[in-house]
C-alpha cells in the first residue's frame, strides 16, 4: 500500500512544510482537501497558474498527488450546475498533476427524498460530470459518508452511477456510524473499493470537540477503533492503493497537532508489518 496524508490534518501549514514533513515521515502522496484558508484547491493560484511550480516542489520531495478531493455532492440536485462547474475546475487541475483520481459524495437528505430518487439524481448528475471534456481520462471514487456509509445504501447509489466509478471506503465511518467490520464492508464492496481514508478515534462523547457520534479523533493507536483489522483485512484481500491518513484538524482543532499526528500514522502502520 501507498501511504498518504490528507492536508485536513494540517490545514494551517503551506506547502514547505507539507512537503517537507510528508517526506521526512514516510508518506508516499498528498491528498489536497483544501490548502490553508482555501478548502477548494481549484481556486487557489498553487494549483492553477503557479501549477507548474507545485509540481516540481512535489516531485522534489518524492510526493505525488494521490487524489483531488473535492466537494462535489452528486444527489443535491438544487446545487447540480455549481457542483458540475468545480469537476471542470477539477478536470484542469488533474491533467496538470497527472491525477488518477477524484473524489465525490453522495450527499442528499433521505429524510426529504426517498433513497430511490436520491440515487437516480446522484446518477444524472454522475453522466453529467463524465459529459466534460476529459473527465473520462480520471477514475471518479465515491466516499462511503453521509446517507451512503452503510455498504447497501451505499450499493444503492453505486448501482445508478456508470459501473466505471469506484469507492472510497472510510473505514471509520463504516465501523462508527454504520456499525460494520472491515471484514464486511470487503465483502460486500471490495470489488469496487479502490481508495481507503483510515483514523483513530476514542469514545468521549462529552468532549467539546467531538463528533455528532460522539468520538474524538486520537493519534494513532490511541484510539478505539481496529484500524490494525482494517489494514489487515486490506492486505488479505491483496489491496495495494493508497491508504489515506485522514487526521481531521481542519473540522476538529483541538485534536492533535500534525507534527505529532502525521509521523505517528506512519510509525503505527509499518509496526503493523
Amino acid at each position: 500500500m501507498q501511504l498518504a496524508l490528507s492536508t485536513l490534518g494540517c490545514p494551517d501549514w503551506d506547502l514547505e512544510r507539507i512537503l517537507s514533513v510528508g517526506r521526512d515521515a514516510g508518506y508516499d502522496g498528498v491528498d489536497f482537501r483544501g490548502y490553508r484558508d482555501e478548502i477548494d484547491v481549484t481556486r487557489h493560484p498553487l494549483f492553477t497558474e503557479r501549477a507548474d511550480e507545485t509540481r516540481s516542489r512535489l516531485e522534489s520531495a518524492g510526493l505525488s498527488i494521490s487524489a483531488l478531493s473535492s466537494s462535489i455532492t452528486l444527489c443535491e440536485t438544487d446545487d447540480r450546475s455549481a457542483h458540475v462547474a468545480e469537476a471542470r475546475r477539477l478536470v484542469e487541475v488533474g491533467d496538470a498533476f497527472d491525477v488518477d483520481r477524484i473524489r465525490v459524495f453522495g450527499g442528499g437528505d433521505p429524510a426529504v427524498h426517498s433513497r430511490a430518487e436520491l440515487a437516480r439524481a446522484g446518477g444524472e448528475t454522475m453522466r453529467e460530470i463524465l459529459s466534460i471534456d476529459g473527465a473520462e481520462n480520471f477514475r471518479w471514487i465515491l466516499e462511503m459518508h453521509d446517507a451512503w456509509t452503510a455498504s447497501d445504501d451505499c450499493q444503492q447509489l453505486l448501482d445508478e452511477l456508470p459501473d466505471d466509478v469506484g469507492v472510497l471506503w472510510d473505514a471509520a465511518h463504516t465501523i462508527r456510524l454504520a456499525d460494520e467490520s472491515p471484514r464486511d464492508t470487503l465483502d460486500a464492496l471490495g470489488d469496487r473499493i479502490e481508495y481507503v481514508h483510515l483514523k483513530d478515534a476514542v469514545y468521549d462523547p462529552d468532549h467539546h470537540d467531538a463528533t455528532h457520534d460522539g468520538y474524538v479523533y486520537a493519534v494513532p493507536g490511541e484510539g478505539d477503533l481496529p484500524m490494525a483489522d482494517v489494514v489487515a483485512a486490506l492486505r488479505d484481500r491483496g489491496y495495494d492503493g493508497w491508504l489515506v491518513f485522514e487526521h481531521e484538524k481542519r473540522w476538529h482543532p483541538s485534536i492533535a497537532d500534525p507534527e505529532v499526528a502525521l509521523p505517528a500514522f506512519v510509525e503505527w502502520f509499518h509496526d503493523r508489518r
